[in-house]
């Protein structure tokens, strides 16, 4: 907490720095170019003033090509006049084109606030009228149309069910050689006994499992 407190505290510190030094630069510049007592105080207000207000609307997130144009305005008025008073421009020898950006700044600080500020009541004017529009029983109907319950939706197909691995069986490979055996073992019984052998018996003369037997069974019929 004090960290986030002594960087805040030293940024402030700077901005009122910032400030102040711009403002002096500010007020010397108009002072020089024959705008002599309050009015060269009122210069630096109107820049500054111009500055927040396209902050804000770039802030806003509203149409910041505008808030861009007049914050990029308001900076290079600053900044020349930071520059002006760093001993590039003879203070005492001002030129004429400095005296007539200086007469005419005040009506262009005054179009772009206007045009900052106004344009941006008007949008938010205007998103309230789009609400407003909706009458009492449109707004009705909307909770109608929540409140409503929903259709009833069709069954689903039946699915028959998919054979799993529990209850097929996969086929069993019997080698010939083994069902030619088997068949001697069969005649062999059905000679002795005069019967035909059955599964049980033949697995138990081939030593073979169940699933195996079955299958030579089924190929002996």
């Amino acid at each position: 907490m004090r960290a986030h407190l002594a960087r805040v505290d030293a940024v402030l510190v700077q901005a009122v720095i910032a400030a102040a030094l711009s403002f002096a630069h500010l007020h010397d510049v108009a002072s020089a170019a024959g705008q002599g007592g309050w009015k060269a105080w009122a210069y630096p207000i109107s820049v500054d003033l111009l500055l927040v207000a396209a902050w804000r609307r770039l802030r806003s997130g509203e149409a910041k090509a505008a808030g861009w144009c007049w914050f990029l305005i308001a900076l290079a008025a600053s900044l020349g006049a930071n520059i002006a008073t760093a001993g590039l421009l003879d203070l005492d020898q001002v030129p004429a084109w400095l005296r007539i950006l200086v007469a005419g700044w005040p009506a262009v600080a005054f179009l772009g606030g206007t045009l900052l500020v106004h344009s941006s009541l008007a949008s938010h004017v205007e998103r309230s009228d789009v609400v407003d529009q909706e009458t009492p029983e449109e707004i009705e109907d909307q909770g109608d149309a929540v409140l409503a319950p929903a259709p009833a939706l069709p069954a689903p197909p039946a699915v028959e069910p998919v054979p799993t691995p529990e209850t097929t069986s996969p086929p069993v490979a019997v080698p010939a050689a083994l069902v030619e055996h088997a068949r001697k073992v069969a005649a062999e019984h059905h000679a002795r006994t005069g019967t035909a052998i059955d599964t049980p018996t033949l697995r138990a003369r081939l030593g073979v499992p169940p699933p195996m037997a079955d299958a030579i069974a089924a190929r002996l019929t």
